[in-house]
């Protein structure tokens, strides 16, 4: 297939001036430039950094009402040289083409994801920031653009880069409800990063934090037994001194950060377990005080502890200054990320 050119379109009035770095919010506030690709007639037709803002849809695009949308998260921090670095991207790559084509998605070319990506830095490098603690989040997402009203494969798409500058997602420990009623997706769905399956958490997570939780930690859709993730981040416990986390089986996000974080635990010398974990595992652990440690981890969330758990109107309480296993993993995976330590796992990609 043949890829198109891809065309820039600078802005002429950049924003970064009146942004203050010193305060950053989450996915507020936006890079100047977007990329953008069309895909039409069963070929990608363009591809073109212009500057941040508004689409022009019709009411009608087929995204709005079935709901076809895939995205990834993604950062970028300054390396000590001056170049940018990502973490994984190829990996971002290839899960956004495994849960496009779970909807019927065309696949986005290698040259027009990482083409993309790598020149929508450079134009808006300026924008990362330096602080720790922070850096650019990127965001690429898949869309169906046909206006067309009806139930069936569309013929057009849109695939989008944006970014933004962001500290912390989680400035703390996070508390976590265990919801028996609800199920964030199912196996086969769950795997995928489909906007759907986080539009069905909005409400039971609302309704976990008026009982005073941050988060949902979400069990099967079967039976409501078997731990899966919560809603942001994938989920690990310390049991007995060996990490334990929920083996993938298709009903909760094979995460990026999950697997780095596996890789480099047993790097590291730790005993790692991938199986079945069950709530009622993970309560009995807690009372005997045989669970020492429960952190998340994802891009947003990096690794963050979890200091309470609510389940069966009870609360296990834990106490993160204790945390050695997830304060090692969390430290060395920060300090690959931003190349302060030794990479060997070459996971780092730099952006010159």
């Amino acid at each position: 297939m043949a890829i198109p050119e891809l065309s820039i379109r600078p802005t002429e009035n950049s924003r970064i001036s009146s942004f203050d770095f010193n305060n950053i919010d989450f996915g507020k506030n936006f890079s100047d430039h977007m990329f953008l690709a069309e895909y039409a007639d069963g070929t990608w037709q363009k591809q073109e950094i212009i500057p941040y803002g508004p689409l022009s849809l019709p009411p009608s695009t087929t995204s709005f009402h079935y709901a076809q949308s895939v995205f990834e998260g993604m950062k970028a921090y300054w390396g000590a040289d001056g170049s940018i670095l990502m973490f994984r991207p190829l990996e971002n790559f290839k899960r956004i083409n495994r849960s496009g084509a779970r909807i019927s998605m065309p696949a986005i070319p290698e040259e027009i994801f990482m083409g993309g990506l790598e020149a929508l830095l450079r134009i808006d490098k300026e924008w990362i920031p330096k602080a720790p603690g922070t850096s650019l989040y990127i965001r690429p997402f898949m869309m169906g653009s046909e206006p067309f009203i009806g139930v069936k494969t569309p013929d057009r798409y849109l695939f989008m880069i944006i970014t933004c500058p962001v500290g912390l997602y989680y400035s703390g420990a996070v508390s976590v409800f265990v919801d028996e009623q609800n199920a964030r997706a199912v196996k086969g769905v769950g795997e995928a990063k489909f906007a759907g399956n986080y539009a069905a958490t909005l409400q039971p997570v609302e309704e976990a934090r008026k009982k005073g939780y941050k988060d949902i930690l979400w069990l099967d859709s079967e039976e409501h037994k078997w731990i899966q993730e919560v809603g942001t981040m994938n989920i690990f416990f310390v049991i007995n001194g060996k990490i334990v986390t929920p083996e993938l089986d298709g009903g909760f996000l094979p995460g990026i950060t999950r697997d780095s974080l596996l890789q480099l635990a047993r790097h590291k010398g730790y005993e790692v377990e991938e199986r079945p974990i069950s709530i009622q595992e993970v309560a009995e652990a807690a009372n005997s005080g045989a669970l020492t440690e429960v952190f998340g981890a994802g891009t947003a969330a990096i690794v963050t502890f979890v200091d309470r758990i609510g389940y069966q109107g009870e609360d296990y309480l834990l106490d993160p200054s204790s945390y050695t296993i997830a304060s090692d993993l969390k430290t060395s995976l920060l300090n690959i990320q931003t190349g302060q330590a030794e990479d060997p796992f070459a996971w780092v990609h730099g952006v010159k």
